[in-house]
């Protein structure tokens, strides 16, 4: 069974895939002749440019999402509060129960 990957990982991967793309690029860069060379260093500034901009968004993510964790845990924390105590009183009763029925054997 194979592991789903999440976004962000999704995400890093491109990253990556970018960062490799830019150094790829950069030893192309180094031996190719002066005009080709010129479109390469043009195509690395975008990638570079890219990349940021995809690394402030992912940031970005993921910072809403954990506000939107601690916000949706606060709300629901006296929920489970509140459940923890009737599933405690619930099991209570249950050994009352089985109480009353072994001692009537």
């Amino acid at each position: 069974m194979t592991k789903k990957k999440s976004t962000t990982e999704d995400i890093e991967e491109v990253l990556q895939e970018i960062g490799g793309k830019i150094e790829e690029l950069v030893k192309k860069g180094a031996e190719a002749g002066s005009e080709v060379k010129e479109e390469i260093e043009q195509r690395i500034k975008d990638l570079k440019e890219n990349k940021t901009s995809l690394e402030e968004e992912l940031r970005k993510g993921k910072e809403m999402l954990a506000r939107e964790f601690k916000e949706k845990k606060e709300e629901m924390d006296p929920k489970i509060q509140e459940s923890k105590g009737f599933l405690k009183e619930s099991l209570r009763q249950f050994g009352l129960a089985v109480k009353a029925i072994l001692g009537k054997k």
